[in-house]
């Protein structure tokens, strides 16, 4: 060859290889992109609790949307992996990332409390709730889910113990910056010998920590307590018994429901409450003072006696319990949005 056609030679093996590392370039970023994408899917499954096999429905979903939007973009949808193996690998990775990030926070923690709760699943195994609340020398406060522990054996103070003392360890938080333990209240973390706060307790002295550790009881349970305080039983159970007469039966419920709609009220039917679900109270009282005049006078066509009902004092105990539940049931739901979170 000569200069000219040795020039020549040169520009077009420049342009092949540039053309060949544009082309790496755009599948390693559009490798890239799948990936980032399948950790976006797998985090908003996780947090629905949504099963892990819900991945591939939703790329079924992507695809057919694809098909009718953007067909000429389909291969990227097929890149993004989505089946269960996958999900679950990525949820599992973006836990790992999450507990390295609180455990770097914790070194910069000041002062950091717990609280703990333990109940009993669906299997009767029963499940530790560890969260904690640490503030750094900024004032930035974080508040975050510490552990969940499964507990296959007994749940004695001495056991809850054991597995609150792995997991700060696990995380590297120090003894001597715990100022705060919050509990539910029961013997078992709460005893004064062998309760999970007097062995914690016992290990800060072991630790020579000079500080004390305050212990607060749940203040859902304290809310509980002081409920049974009021002496306002009466009033739920009038009105336990009036929607027992209305909810149960299907023709009262069916008849109930066609009078409301003949009135034109402002709600359609009346709610259940259970003592297991503890906001359904408030909303039952809420809905049943709203709808007293009504009830009455669906009670007094089947001859039922409505006088406690009209009572001018039964009504006001009613209206004032109403309005307490009420404020109740929005702190705690405050605070369970404070304290949840797959989520």
């Amino acid at each position: 060859m000569d200069t000219e056609q040795r020039l020549q030679k040169v520009e077009e093996l420049k342009r092949g290889l540039k053309s060949r590392q544009a082309l790496f370039t755009k599948a390693k970023s559009q490798s890239e992109a799948a990936v980032k994408a399948s950790f976006i899917v797998a985090e908003d499954v996780a947090k629905s609790a949504w099963p892990f096999t819900e991945g591939e429905f939703i790329k079924n979903c992507m695809l057919k949307v694809c098909d009718a939007v953007c067909p000429d973009k389909r291969q990227l949808f097929l890149n993004v992996s989505l089946s269960r193996n996958t999900v679950a690998e990525r949820v599992d990775q973006l836990s790992t990332n999450l507990k390295q990030q609180l455990v770097g926070k914790g070194k910069d923690f000041i002062a950091y409390s717990l609280a703990v709760d333990e109940s009993t699943d669906t299997s009767d195994i029963a499940q530790l709730s560890i969260f904690i609340r640490g503030v750094d020398s900024s004032l930035c406060i974080t508040e975050e889910f510490l552990g969940l522990r499964s507990m296959h054996g007994t749940t004695t103070g001495q056991d809850l113990y054991e597995e609150v003392s792995r997991c700060v360890n696990e995380m590297g938080l120090p003894w001597e910056k715990l100022v705060g333990l919050t509990t539910d209240g029961a013997p078992a973390m709460c005893g004064h010998r062998s309760g999970l706060v007097a062995r914690i307790r016992e290990r800060m002295r072991e630790e020579n920590v000079t500080g004390e550790l305050t212990a607060y009881h749940c203040i859902i349970h304290q809310e509980s307590l002081c409920g049974k305080a009021l002496k306002m039983e009466h009033v739920m159970s009038t009105i336990t018994r009036a929607v027992n007469f209305i909810r149960p039966k299907g023709l009262n419920h069916r008849q109930f429901k066609a009078l409301l709609g003949e009135l034109d009220t402002e709600y359609g039917d009346l709610p259940y409450h259970t003592e297991v679900r503890w906001l359904s109270q408030g909303k039952v009282l809420k809905r049943c003072f709203e709808l007293r005049e009504e009830i009455c006078l669906f009670m007094e066509s089947k001859g039922k006696d409505t006088t406690e009902l009209r009572d001018e004092t039964f009504l006001c105990e009613m209206a004032f319990l109403c309005d307490i539940t009420s404020h109740l049931n929005v702190l705690n739901l405050q605070l369970s949005s404070l304290t949840c979170t797959v989520q």
